[in-house]
């Protein structure tokens, strides 16, 4: 975290106070987040080289984040992460139409989504950070308010844990998460190729030209999308594959095979080639996003003065599925009043010796 310097995270968006929050473990973990997005700036870990590695790839200033080309470095995501086709649903027959900002769906919860606004954050301790949004009626699109509580909070078995609440007080729709991009090698060692990865899914939901689920589940047995064994992220991005077209590479939501829905069960390993770090990813939700950096394009500097290029780092979005609301055999993402939306990731780190 040397690169980061407290004073460039103070700043003031639409009236409101940014800041930067340093949580640590008693191992040797620390991570760094600023309340503009919710966003992880940097997470460092013990590597088998007996040194410290910044496994999440962020900038050195919020005005970075507000000017890059990517919004989602780092962020938290919503109220409705990954696309709704054409930004349209309906909720007891009431339609409504959300921000199209990624032709010609929504993406992410449009525009605002929650990586542009600045959260209330109370850090309780050194090791866990509060932060609080309310969502006003009609935001985005989405009706009802939604009030937001997301914790983080690290351990002395260096697992980062986020955990997600939500209450409205009309129906709508919620599926938050967290859009770390990770190296695990290192901010700024490379493309993320001959890292390891493990997903447990025996299926996944394929897509149209537009990343709109088909409302199929396919296996990934025979397929390039197969990682139920451990396997290079590289080794059959390149193969010939309508699926892998339309993504420009792994940009896909994997069904999770999840003992019962709400309980927390082992969703991805990943592994560093170089730095040996393992990170093991837990989640109470049925569905995982494997994006493969496709369409990172060295525009951004980083702040270890590396660029965002060409699959220099991959996510793992836990969530629901792409366009739940318009696909009627997927798990509902639907939240009435007097309900609680409740939803948890841990990102579990070890060293590989």
């Amino acid at each position: 975290m040397t690169q980061l310097q407290k004073e460039n995270f103070i700043d003031t968006i639409d009236g409101k106070a940014t800041d930067l929050y340093l949580l640590k473990s008693r191992d040797g973990m620390t991570v760094a987040i600023t309340n503009y997005g919710g966003r992880i700036v940097g997470l460092t870990v013990p590597d088998r080289n007996d040194g410290i590695t910044d496994v999440v790839v962020g900038f050195r200033s919020v005005q970075e984040y507000i000017h890059s080309t990517e919004p989602y470095f780092g962020a938290l995501i919503g109220r409705v992460g990954n696309r709704i086709a054409k930004g349209k649903f309906s909720i007891d027959g009431e339609s409504y139409s959300v921000d199209i900002n990624n032709a010609p769906n929504a993406l992410h919860g449009g525009k605002p989504g929650f990586q542009d606004v600045v959260w209330d954050a109370v850090q309780l301790s050194d090791s866990r950070l509060q932060l609080t949004y309310l969502s006003p009626d009609g935001e985005g699109g989405f009706p009802g308010n939604l009030q937001v509580k997301v914790m983080y909070v690290v351990n002395s078995e260096n697992e980062l844990i986020i955990s997600y609440e939500a209450t409205t007080d009309r129906s709508t729709i919620v599926n938050l998460t967290n859009h770390a991009f990770f190296n695990l090698n290192g901010e700024g060692s490379g493309d993320v190729l001959n890292q390891l990865l493990q997903l447990n899914a025996d299926g996944f939901t394929p897509v149209d030209s537009t990343l709109i689920p088909l409302g199929e589940i396919a296996a990934v047995g025979g397929t390039p999308f197969d990682f139920l064994q451990p396997t290079t992220i590289g080794a059959r991005i390149e193969a010939v594959d309508v699926q892998m077209r339309y993504g420009k590479g792994y940009d896909h939501n994997y069904v999770l095979n999840a003992p019962d829905e709400g309980d927390l069960h082992h969703a991805a390993t990943a592994t560093g080639d170089q730095s040996g770090i393992i990170m093991e990813v837990f989640t109470t939700e049925p569905g995982i996003q494997f994006y493969s950096g496709n369409f990172m394009q060295g525009k951004n500097t980083f702040k270890s003065g590396s660029k965002d290029d060409f699959r220099t780092a991959f996510c793992l979005e836990t969530q629901h599925f792409p366009d739940s609301p318009n696909q009627e055999s997927f798990p509902s993402i639907l939240l009435k009043p007097g309900e609680v939306y409740s939803s948890c990731s841990v990102y579990k780190f070890s060293v590989l010796r």
